[in-house]
């Protein structure tokens, strides 16, 4: 379960089992509060009130405490408490990613659209927390190979690790897992028989120059790079939760022509079907201000974004990556459309590739097995695009940590052709190395290929798997007018929330809609307690909390003014 926790900085997500001691909790609680000492801790299940003392509740189960998934306790503390730097709450928005119990968020209660800190990643995500603890060794059976009894074992039948080649190629896996990768690393780097030394297995590409002077003399970057196809992928899936969020999303180019891009909240999980594998679960599809054309778009600026970010924290969501569209009508009035991307031409052009990239730099992937803190990114990249027999489909890429390095480093730049990449020359500020890429000939020799002027973009290509669940249950509805398609005629005003709310039902269904949910906060009408209560109820599906949330006077306000603006 999850129990929520605010404090005067914002609110915490802490996991918990029904039959742990409530001291585990705390302890995890408090790195995230900035303090070490449980004695200055006093926790209330009232807003206003100052509880009792933290450490009364130690020895008691959550079940003996009666608490229940999505619960919200009021925590104060003395405010000279040993402080342990904990990261601010007024971070950057672009780097608001993390497991719903692994950030901290200000209240986003009546602040308007400009002053609410996202949700910053204080460290890794909780699934690289889930598949670090998991053995991860290929199970295999008895074959009629094996001579042994049964509590035997053989090089038939031991398992095999996470990175076999073997395996993923008998499998359809054509990358192998992040955290199969980093074991494969641990074991050479570090010797589990020699524990008093750790290096850091992960290192970040840099193929920036570095010129300092050290005595008299100059260093500068790497002379030259090797780009080949990254072997591993940061994340393995993409999971839509529900096809109408991605259904949703695509009536926009049904009904106007125009493309259309959006960012994609969910959460990162475990994905069974690669060994220790990755995948994104979509939640939700926010799109922007943007200016879609019949052959590409132009994102606007998006003055809310901090604020859709905080409403995806408090539901335990954050940003998994992005989607745009490039489609095309066949004419054939089929519901068909042009196959544009395959072998012949590309997957992601040049300048979508370095789109890709900096959204991957501006949301990094956090991780205690680098020595900076950090390793390349989750951030993932789907477009929706025409296939061979001409029908809609995804597809959902990331590209390679050198395509990152390449582009801090201002290295690379689009061409005029799709499918190739530019190498910027070197100047007096800009040193560029001899780049070249390394691929397999016909006759299975490695060949070296230098790359300038250009090169193809597959280089810096990693491909993703895609789906939809065969039985969904998604965690919000998709009813709600979508933000910024005004050109539609579809826009998000009083009216249309007055609209919207008349045909609810009595469950309370409709507000758990991700874009109702963002409308309602930017009204600026309910509460931050109120707000607190329609997000808990998302979660928790909790009747009771429904009725205290329409029952409470914000809510009462906000259905007087839509009944004036009907």
């Amino acid at each position: 379960m999850i129990l929520r926790f605010r404090d005067k900085n914002g609110m915490h997500r802490i996991e918990a089992d029904e039959n742990q001691d409530f001291l585990l909790v705390l302890e995890s609680l408090l790195p995230k509060l900035g303090i070490s000492d449980i004695s200055s801790l006093l926790i209330s299940q009232e807003p206003r009130s100052a509880g009792g003392p933290a450490g009364a509740l130690c020895g008691k189960t959550i079940g003996e405490l009666k608490l229940r998934n999505g619960d919200m306790l009021f925590v104060t503390y003395d405010a000279d408490s040993d402080q342990q730097g904990t990261p601010s709450g007024s971070g950057s928005h672009d780097k608001a990613q993390g497991g719903a119990n692994d950030t901290r968020t200000v209240s986003i209660g009546n602040t308007g659209t400009g002053n609410v800190s996202t949700a910053v990643p204080s460290q890794q995500h909780e699934v690289d927390n889930i598949l670090e603890k998991q053995e991860g060794q290929i199970k295999r059976p008895r074959s009629s190979l094996c001579k042994h009894g049964e509590k035997g074992m053989c090089e038939y039948c031991s398992p095999l690790p996470p990175w076999d080649k073997n395996y993923l190629k008998e499998n359809g896996i054509k990358h192998v897992s992040f955290h199969a990768q980093l074991r494969e690393l641990n074991e050479s780097k570090n010797n589990k028989f020699n524990a008093t030394s750790y290096i850091p297995p992960l290192e970040e590409l840099d193929y920036s120059s570095h010129k300092t002077v050290r005595g008299g003399s100059q260093t500068s970057g790497p002379l030259t790079i090797t780009l080949q196809q990254q072997k591993f992928r940061m994340v393995d899936h993409v999971e839509f939760a529900d096809a109408t969020i991605l259904n949703k999303f695509l009536d926009s180019w049904r009904a106007s022509g125009v493309q259309r891009f959006g960012i994609m909240y969910g959460t990162y999980e475990p994905f069974e079907k690669v060994p220790l594998g990755t995948k994104a679960v979509v939640q939700a599809i926010y799109e922007p201000p943007q200016a879609g054309e019949v052959d590409g778009l132009t994102l606007l600026e998006w003055e809310n974004e901090s604020q859709v970010d905080s409403v995806a924290a408090a539901l335990g969501l954050y940003k998994v990556g992005m989607v745009f569209t490039d489609l095309t009508d066949s004419g054939a009035r089929d519901g068909s459309v042009i196959c544009k991307r395959h072998t012949d031409t590309y997957f992601l052009s040049c300048l979508e590739v370095l789109m890709a990239s900096r959204f991957q730099i501006r949301h990094p992937n956090p991780s205690k097995h680098s020595s900076t803190g950090k390793f390349s990114s989750k951030f993932v990249t789907c477009v929706v695009s025409g296939g061979l027999n001409g029908e809609i489909e995804p597809r959902s890429y990331q590209v390679s940590n050198s395509a990152e390095a390449l582009v801090k480093a201002d290295i690379i730049s689009g061409s005029t052709q799709p499918s190739m990449l530019y190498i910027n020359p070197s100047t007096r500020n800009r040193f560029v190395p001899d780049v070249y890429y390394s691929k397999i000939n016909e006759y299975g020799l490695e060949v070296k290929t230098n790359a300038k002027p250009a090169f193809p973009v597959e280089f810096l290509l990693v491909t993703l798997s895609d789906s939809f669940p065969m039985e969904p249950n998604p965690l919000l509805n998709q009813n709600f007018v979508i933000e910024n398609r005004d050109f539609l005629g579809d826009v998000q005003d009083l009216k249309a929330a007055a609209d919207y709310l008349k045909s609810d039902s009595v469950d309370g269904s409709l507000i758990a809609d991700f874009h109702f949910l963002v409308f309602l906060v930017k009204t600026n009408v309910l509460a931050p307690e109120e707000l607190d209560l329609a997000f808990s109820f998302v979660m928790t599906r909790d009747y009771e909390k429904y009725l205290k949330l329409v029952e409470s006077p914000g809510w009462m306000t906000l259905l007087t003014i839509l009944e004036h603006s009907a």
